[in-house]
Parts: C-alpha cells; structure tokens; sequence
C-alpha cells in the first residue's frame, strides 16, 4: 500500500515573525548573502545624522563587525532605510548589528516593493516586523517569512525604535536569500527566435496555432 506524503515547506515563520532568531556559522552568512546584489547608488537612509552613511552599513559578511563604517539618526531615533536590488530576490532572513546599550535598534519593520517609502508611508502595515534582540556579532539571524517576500526587488527598512538613547546607531545590515537576474522576456524572446532555423519557427508557430485551436 502506498503512503503519501505531503509537505507543507512555505518557509513560514513559526514565531509569527516576532522574534525566532537564530545563530548560525559564517559559511550561511557566505553562501546567502545579497549585498553584491543591492544597487547600493540607489540606497536612500531617511533621518540620517550624515549624508550618505546610509549606504556604508551594506558591507561584504565578512566585514560585518567592521565599526569604522556605521549610520546615526539625526534628529530622533528613527531611521528609514529604501533599498532597491539589481533583479529579484527572495528574501530568507536579515541580521542587523546595532550600537552598543541604548543605540542599538530594537524593531525593524519591513516593506517589500514599495520604493520612495516616507516616514509617513511607513505608518503602514508591514509585511513583517521583528522584535530586535542587541546583536554585536552579527550571529543573530531572524528568518522572514518566505511566502511575503518572494519575489523582491525593492525593500524598506524602519527602524522606529532603540532601547533608550536619542540616537540610533547601525553598523551592519545584512540580507541574505536567493536571487534571479531582472530580464524582459520579450527580449530573451526575441533574441532567440531570431537565431532560430527559420523551418523551426514555422513548426513553432503551427504548433502555437494548434494549441490555440485545443
């Protein structure tokens, strides 16, 4: 007698995404890591106390406890960061290393292809949000959830919270996931047609025609 079995692997996050962090070898933090794939002259950092610091807190894994490179809030905690990718990724967990004692971030709520994002847009529902943990090692990873962000090529980023100083410090953002190079079909498409036998393409076409008719 046969026995089926059916898995359920969405990925989801059995903590309901408030927390669930886990730690993990630098190897994951390797093999997963999207910061070659973040079009980092695009990065906006809202309420940045320095222009364009921003952008110096998406660094290589390995230079994740780098404290040379770093972001501070200006005129209160919060910081707003809009992150847009080279193509699509699929989102699988995030790492943030924050300040030490007070500076340190403890939310992040998280948007998906909403590019430009305000503090007032940020008002908004995010797809997910986690409870921050104070994290400099950069061994804290926090797992999101695989069905909201599968198909990303914008993400935002709000901090609106820190454990009790004025100010907000980050050092590192790592994302980490799979990613597809952005095409446009038609093109792919066409290029490939145009390189075809020309006897294929009427075969191609007799057998679209046949289809339209099934």
């Amino acid at each position: 007698m046969a026995h089926h079995h059916h898995h359920h692997d969405d990925g989801g996050d059995p903590c309901g995404g408030h927390g669930g962090a886990s730690s993990h070898g630098p190897e994951t933090g390797l093999q997963y890591s999207l910061y070659s794939k973040i079009d980092l002259d695009n990065v906006q950092c809202l309420n940045e106390m320095k222009e364009g610091s921003g952008k110096l807190v998406f660094k290589p894994w390995e230079q994740r406890l780098d404290r040379e490179k770093y972001v501070d809030s200006d005129a209160d905690e919060e910081l707003l960061f809009n992150i847009p990718f080279t193509g699509n990724v699929k989102l699988k967990s995030i790492l943030i290393v924050g300040g030490d004692a007070g500076m340190h971030p403890s939310k992040v709520r998280m948007f998906k292809n909403r590019p430009q994002m305000t503090f007032d847009d940020a008002r908004a529902t995010p797809e997910q949000e986690f409870e921050l943990q104070p994290d400099a090692s950069g061994n804290l990873e926090y797992p999101v959830r695989a069905v909201k962000f599968s198909s990303v090529h914008h993400l935002s980023l709000h901090f609106p919270s820190n454990f009790g100083s004025d100010t907000t410090r980050v050092y590192y953002i790592g994302l980490h996931g799979e990613f597809t190079e952005a095409q446009r079909q038609g093109v792919v498409l066409c290029s490939y047609e145009s390189a075809a036998n020309p006897a294929d393409h009427k075969v191609q076409q007799q057998q679209r025609a046949n289809m339209m008719i099934q």
